[in-house]
């Protein structure tokens, strides 16, 4: 389950948008720094209206989406590699996420403090990326520090120390971990470092509801931050995600729609997370259930039957496959085959997003 972890600074509305896409969380939104000691996490069922129609044209007795965790980690402020405001615990934190959601405030309200005393996005980005870099900074020095020894004798340990001598001149000049190139081995070694300035990066733009649909000079200024830095941007409303909640569902999309937008933000999160890790989803469907399942761009058959059960990759066979798209305008996996559109897929298959399966395997 994909792992993302909600951070930015005190009062930019992370614990609003937490609560918000996490409905029955209780992460506390109060109007000051620290209110969230403890990370809060939540696990929110990723919409997808595909799997609906496959359910219908099953008759499955279950509906089964696949899942992402998001974890509300507390404000950090600048001086939160050296521990200012509990920023040594909050940072641990992020450590264990598969990608950052960036929340930046880009709205104007004299009624919520901010803590640099004026509303500066750029400035604000700047500040959590120089906190992430100097923590990895430390990270990678201890790491170097305790391989000096092993480098003399271990060709492991100099493969390793080479990787961390580039990605420390790279922290070093004010840059990150993700922007070093790595070969397989040594991205092996140096992940257990759980480096925080290599994990893929989404800004989130909080704005106010006015500004949903077109954004403002602020999201303009992130925009080119993120592109510079080949992050990925997402525009939100935390109020209006809290808005939504209180909504019955049927209203939900007059009322976004009346913002000029035609999706939430939990939505516009999931879809910019999953296409800037490289996700895709492929279905399996039947009159039991209809599920989806997340899988990485490349995965070949097999790879994907084993993210169901590893006995489904060992024993891999084939796998009858056929496109969302064209089972639906079928009607049924019996017409999709006698046109010609279901097909049998071996091992070296690569999954395309929306394809709908059944795995032959041996026990």
């Amino acid at each position: 389950m994909l792992k993302a972890g909600i951070v930015g600074l005190p009062n930019v509305g992370k614990s609003t948008l937490f609560n918000a896409l996490v409905a029955n969380a209780q992460a506390e939104a109060a109007n000051y720094p620290f209110c969230t000691i403890e990370p809060n996490s939540g696990v929110v069922s990723v919409p997808d209206p595909r799997l609906q129609q496959l359910s219908d044209l099953s008759s499955s007795k279950e509906i089964i989406p696949t899942r992402v965790e998001f974890v509300d980690i507390a404000g950090l402020v600048k001086g939160a590699s050296q521990g200012e405001g509990l920023g040594n615990k909050f940072l641990a934190n992020i450590r264990e996420v598969d990608a950052i959601v960036h929340v930046v405030r880009c709205f104007e309200n004299d009624d919520v403090i901010h803590v640099s005393g004026s509303v500066g996005p750029a400035r604000d980005a700047e500040v959590i990326n120089l906190e992430l870099g100097l923590s990895d900074l430390s990270q990678v020095e201890k790491r170097r520090e305790r391989l000096k020894k092993q480098v003399r004798t271990s060709k492991e340990a100099q493969v390793e120390d080479g990787a961390l001598e580039r990605i420390q001149a790279e922290l070093e000049q004010g840059g990150a971990a993700r922007n070093v190139t790595l070969s397989e081995e040594e991205a092996l070694f140096v992940k257990p470092l759980g480096l925080l300035t290599a994990k893929p990066i989404i800004y989130a733009t909080n704005v106010s509801e006015d500004d949903l649909a077109s954004g403002n000079a602020y999201c303009e200024e992130v925009a080119a931050l993120a592109e510079k830095e080949g992050a990925g941007t997402v525009r939100i409303s935390a109020q209006v995600e809290a808005e939504l909640i209180e909504l019955p569902e049927e209203e939900r999309a007059e009322f976004l729609s009346g913002l000029g937008v035609d999706e939430g933000g939990l939505q516009s999160l999931i879809r910019a997370t999953y296409a800037l890790l490289g996700l895709r989803t492929y279905f399996t469907t039947g009159e039991k259930e209809t599920r989806a399942w997340t899988i990485r761009a490349g995965m070949t058959a097999p790879q994907a039957a084993g993210v169901i059960h590893t006995d489904f990759e060992r024993g891999f066979i084939r796998a009858q496959t056929v496109g969302y798209d064209q089972l639906i305008e079928a009607g049924s996996l019996a017409e999709a085959r006698n046109r010609g559109w279901l097909r049998s897929e071996g091992k070296e298959y690569v999954v395309a997003e929306g394809d709908v399966m059944e795995f032959l395997f041996n026990v």
